[in-house]
C-alpha cells in the first residue's frame, strides 16, 4: 500500500494529497484542483513556487526552468516534485479564477473520426471520445495514439470546438518535418477509425467570463485551434463585446477556415477578422494586412486607444507570442488582462510543436 502525505498552498490555503511516487502537480491534477502549469516536464517555469516545508526530491528538470541559485533558495518545480513527508509550498503565481473552475484531469478512450487538410502543412482532426469531457474554451489535452507500426506517440493539442459540442473533439495541427504525429496523420501511421486515449483537460489559457472591453484574439499556424475555440464559445455565451481576430500567416494558401469566418463575421459584424501575411509579396491580388501579425495588432490597438481595457488570447509560437509581448505592454495591458498558449516543442524524440506551455502570462 503506498502512502500518502499532505501538500498545502499558500497564501490560497488549498490542500491536497501526494501519492508516493507521483509528482506535486499531478496530483493537484487528479483531484481537480488546477495549478498553473506549462509544459508539464521541467522545461518551463510556469509552476515553480518555494518550498516553506517538507522532505521532496525532484525529478530530472532543465536549467533554463530552475537555475541552480533559485533551487538553492528554496525554489521548487511542481511537474518534477516528490513528496516524502507534508508539505507546504508558496505559489508564486495563482488565479483565483482559475482554481475556481479546476476540472480534474481524467483519461478517456476514442477513436480518430476525421482526418482533413486545410491547407499543405495544416491538418484537422476530429476525435469520438466514448464519454464527454469537460472543458474550458482554450484548453488542450494529450492525445496518445499507436501507428499501424506499433509506434506509441503521445503530444499535446488544443480543442477546437466548443466545450458544449461533446460529440468530437476537433483539432488544428500544423505538419512539421520531424513531427511524429503529423506526419504520421500524412504517411497513414494514423488512420480513420485508429484508437486513442485522451487525457485532460490542461492549460489556463482559457475564455475568462464577465469581463468589459474588446476582445483581442492573436493566432498563428495552428494557434488557430483555441483561438476558434474562445471565439466560438464567446459568441454563444451572448456577451456584448467588439472582437478583433488576429490570424498571421505566410502566404494566401495558408490561410483556411475563410467561407466559415466570412458567415461569422455576416452574421456577427462586432467581430472584425484582420488576417496578416508575412509573405505578401508572392500575392500581388493581396490587399490585406502585411507583415507581422505583432505589427498589425500594434497598429489596431494605437488606432482604437484602449489602453489596456480588454482581454488578450494569444495563441502560436514562441516568436509571435515574444514579439507581441512588448506590444501589448506599450498599449497598456496588465498581466491580468492577457493569456498566452505559447506552443512549444515536446521534449520525445522526433518532436514537433504541440500546444505543451499553457499558461496566463505573469
Amino acid at each position: 500500500m503506498s502512502s500518502t502525505h499532505t501538500v498545502r498552498l499558500e497564501p490560497v490555503g488549498v490542500e491536497f494529497e501526494v501519492e508516493e511516487g507521483e509528482t506535486v502537480l499531478n496530483a493537484a491534477f487528479r483531484q481537480g484542483i488546477s495549478l498553473p502549469h506549462g509544459c508539464k516536464e521541467g522545461q518551463c517555469s510556469a509552476c515553480k513556487c518555494i518550498l516553506n516545508d517538507g522532505d521532496t526530491e525532484m525529478l530530472r528538470y532543465s536549467t533554463f526552468a530552475l537555475n541552480d541559485m533559485e533551487k538553492d533558495s528554496g525554489h521548487i518545480l511542481l511537474c518534477r516534485t516528490l513528496a516524502y513527508s507534508d508539505i507546504e509550498v508558496d505559489l508564486l503565481n495563482y488565479d483565483e479564477e482559475v482554481l475556481s473552475k479546476s476540472i480534474a484531469v481524467r483519461t478517456f478512450s476514442g477513436r480518430i473520426s476525421r482526418i482533413e487538410h486545410l491547407t499543405h502543412d495544416i491538418r484537422g482532426i476530429g476525435i469520438a471520445l466514448d464519454s464527454p469531457i469537460k472543458f474550458w474554451a482554450g484548453q488542450y489535452v494529450d492525445i496518445t495514439v499507436t501507428t499501424e507500426e506499433g509506434e506509441t506517440i503521445t503530444r499535446s493539442f488544443s480543442m477546437a470546438n466548443t466545450p458544449d459540442e461533446t460529440e468530437e473533439l476537433a483539432f488544428i495541427i500544423k505538419k512539421y518535418p520531424e513531427g511524429r504525429f503529423s506526419g504520421e496523420l500524412d504517411s497513414g501511421g494514423i488512420r480513420i477509425g485508429a484508437a486513442v486515449t485522451v487525457t485532460g483537460p490542461y492549460g489556463t489559457c482559457f475564455r475568462r467570463e464577465g469581463r468589459e472591453g474588446p476582445l483581442i484574439l492573436v493566432g498563428a499556424g495552428s494557434g488557430m485551434s483555441p483561438i476558434w475555440s474562445i471565439l466560438n464559445d464567446h459568441l454563444k455565451s451572448g456577451e456584448a463585446r467588439d472582437v478583433y481576430f488576429f490570424y498571421g500567416a505566410r502566404t494566401q494558401a495558408d490561410l483556411f477556415y475563410l467561407d466559415r469566418i466570412g458567415a461569422l463575421t455576416a452574421a456577427h459584424p462586432e467581430v472584425r477578422f484582420i488576417p496578416v501575411l508575412s509573405h505578401a509579396d508572392e500575392d500581388a491580388d493581396w490587399t490585406g494586412e502585411r507583415g507581422f501579425v505583432h505589427q498589425s495588432v500594434d497598429a489596431v490597438l494605437k488606432d482604437l486607444d484602449v489602453d489596456g481595457e480588454g482581454d488578450v488570447y494569444a495563441c502560436g509560437p514562441p516568436p509571435m507570442i515574444d514579439a507581441l509581448q512588448p506590444v501589448l505592454f506599450m498599449n497598456g495591458f496588465d498581466v491580468e488582462r492577457v493569456f498566452f498558449d505559447r506552443f512549444t516543442t515536446s521534449s520525445a524524440p522526433a518532436a514537433e510543436p504541440t500546444s505543451s506551455m499553457q499558461a496566463a502570462a505573469q
